[in-house]
């Protein structure tokens, strides 16, 4: 199985993750994890440390597979 590993920052007081930070796609959960540390210190991410949120998607297939209603 091929698989990403999306890595996103939410903060925890961010109730509908309005304010996600998409930081990047990586080939493994190691790679994700150096770039934790390379941010962890940077103003904004040291102040909510436990922000950080690690995926896992497997390339070449649908993650949404049905519609969607229109309000």
């Amino acid at each position: 199985m091929n698989v990403v590993h999306p890595l996103w920052h939410v903060r925890a007081d961010d109730e509908y993750a309005d304010d996600a930070k998409f930081i990047g796609v990586y080939s493994s959960e190691e790679e994700a994890k150096k770039a934790i540390v390379r941010l962890k210190d940077q103003p904004g991410f040291r102040d909510h440390p436990a922000g950080f949120q690690i995926s896992k998607y497997e390339i070449n297939k649908d993650h949404w597979t049905e519609g969607f209603g229109v309000a």
